[in-house]
């Protein structure tokens, strides 16, 4: 009866052995087609043929549900159906990565970009607040929540957001680029011009700099001074229209018909539709 029971053991045991056996084997062929989908989806999305690594994540997700890359593969997917126009499935399959990887930085950031292409600045704006308690300086969450709180006019946030930046990186074109349009929209007029003066001497030949001066000085009411701000930007990109248009505006506010007719003309001959000035052109003959 002991010799009975030990033969038996040992089929048992073979029966088992074989069956752990097989599903190694299982696994390791799964791993491996798994990692082939993977690798075919990321060359495929490299190609720019969206629809096949789009269709290759899925199937990679579908055969190893529980795979601990599919965090990533999620956030891959997401980026895929943004670029191809799928703005739901991407915010779906972005939110099922942090599913799996809440504190993920980068997934947070490609779902609150999407929020923001969306108009969705709330959620957008809790999405930069959590990347942000990941990492305190993290220069994109910075920006763009300054941008939002720019929007909601909750100046004083905007403001604590872009100094946070600079303390880090006193040259970020970006910040200081905000702050000035902060100066500008609570009509701190001489701190903005003082900026962007210091900007431009950094930077003599940038021409948005030059046309954000005489934005503030239109508002300032200094329409002469804008004028030669304005006369100096098109002698750097005699071909920008936006320059014109502006110039004609002030000739208008001016009643310097003439001089705001030319100015309009020339826009239209580098490109900007007559239509969009036939107004300002009718009331300047």
């Amino acid at each position: 009866m002991r010799y009975f029971c030990t033969e038996q053991y040992k089929f048992i045991m073979k029966r088992a052995l074989l069956y752990i056996f097989f599903l190694f084997a299982a696994l390791n062929v799964n791993a491996q087609e798994y990692s082939n989908i993977v690798e075919k989806a990321l060359n495929a999305a490299k190609k720019d043929s969206l629809v096949q690594a789009e269709k290759l994540f899925q199937q990679a997700l579908k055969l190893d549900p529980s795979n601990i890359r599919n965090a990533l593969l999620f956030t891959n997917l997401g980026t895929v159906q943004r670029r191809m126009g799928k703005s739901d499935e991407a915010l779906k399959s972005y939110s099922l990565s942090l599913n799996i990887t809440p504190y993920s930085v980068v997934t947070l950031l490609n779902r609150a970009s999407l929020y923001l292409e969306r108009n969705n600045f709330d959620k957008a704006y809790i999405d930069y607040c959590n990347v942000l308690d990941i990492d305190r300086f993290n220069k994109e969450a910075l920006l763009f929540r300054a941008y939002i709180n720019m929007n909601r006019r909750e100046y004083k946030e905007a403001r604590i957001d872009y100094n946070a930046l600079l303390s880090e990186d006193n040259k970020n074109r970006t910040a200081l680029i905000g702050l000035i349009i902060l100066n500008q929209k609570e009509q701190k007029y001489r701190e903005a011009i003082e900026s962007v003066d210091r900007m431009i001497v950094d930077n003599p030949k940038d021409v948005s700099l030059l046309k954000i001066k005489a934005n503030i000085e239109i508002e300032m009411n200094t329409l002469d001074l804008a004028l030669i701000d304005l006369e100096s930007a098109a002698k750097l990109s005699p071909n920008d229209p936006e320059i014109y248009v502006t110039c004609g505006d002030i000739y208008m506010a001016q009643k310097k018909n003439r001089e705001a007719y030319v100015a309009y003309e020339k826009a239209v001959s580098l490109g900007t539709p007559r239509s969009e000035l036939r107004d300002k052109l009718k009331a300047s003959k």
